[in-house]
């Protein structure tokens, strides 16, 4: 892996897992404005303790060294719940700025999961 390849994939990555704790402890704290969007967007507030505990652990997983497999169903977890916001947020007609969180870690997912080290890949024959 070449050392631009590195830095971008650790770029995004740390900015990914940034926005993924900074979100999910904001879910599980179940903050005013939180669980106001949540109502909005016709969600259960129970909701938020799930996406918010998946997401702690789906950054766990992909900044902990091995377990390859478990880092693509982290990377997939995150563009699932990111696309399945924005998603969202079109379906409930808010207007397209409430969609930049969601498509900034999407593109922060994809562009991780795209660099990562071979050390980092799950192998399948």
């Amino acid at each position: 892996m070449s050392k631009k390849n590195k830095i971008i994939y650790w770029i995004a990555t740390l900015w990914l897992a940034l926005g993924m704790i900074s979100t999910g402890i904001v879910q599980l704290m179940q903050i005013k404005e939180e669980t106001e969007m949540m109502k909005h967007l016709g969600y259960p507030l129970y909701f938020l303790t799930i996406l918010g505990v998946w997401k702690l652990l789906g950054v766990m997983a992909i900044l902990i060294p091995k377990f390859a497999l478990l880092k693509e169903w982290a990377y997939a977890g995150f563009f699932f719940a990111m696309s399945g916001a924005v998603i969202s947020h079109l379906a409930v007609g808010d207007e397209l700025i409430a969609l930049f969180g969601p498509l900034l870690l999407i593109v922060l997912t994809v562009i991780s999961w795209y660099y990562r080290p071979e050390t980092r890949k799950c192998i399948v024959n």
